[in-house]
């Protein structure tokens, strides 16, 4: 019996391990490399269509560019989505799951899916 409930705490311990961590925008800077939820305010976004690789950049947190961090939506995602990114999320609170990279010292999430942005009611 012992040994079933050492064995049910190391199972437990070792999936909580595995939880993503929620984070604000503010934090984010300090996840670089780690997978997280982070849930924040998006106050505007630009999809850049004549750029070579025609990216969509979500500001979360504040207004570019004091944004803490950008979320990336690159053209073979924005495939993925129903709706125009840029203008469906500005002005809405979401949570974003996705790993933290950086990019010129800045903090960005990279998503693909719309399942890896929600918003919250």
């Amino acid at each position: 019996m012992r040994q079933i409930i050492v064995a049910a705490i190391l199972v437990i311990s070792s999936l909580s391990s595995y939880a993503q961590t929620k984070i604000t925008p503010d934090e984010a800077a300090k996840h670089i490399g780690d997978s997280v939820t982070v849930c924040g305010k998006i106050f505007g976004g630009k999809y850049f269509d004549r750029a070579e690789n025609k990216i969509t950049l979500l500001n979360m947190g504040a207004a570019y560019p004091q944004s803490p961090l950008t979320i990336v939506i690159d053209e073979a995602g924005r495939k993925n989505f129903t709706t125009k990114p840029e203008e469906y999320y500005t002005d809405k609170i979401v949570c974003v799951v996705g790993i933290v990279k950086e990019y010129k010292g800045k903090p960005q999430i990279v998503i693909t899916k719309e399942v890896e942005i929600t918003i919250q009611k």
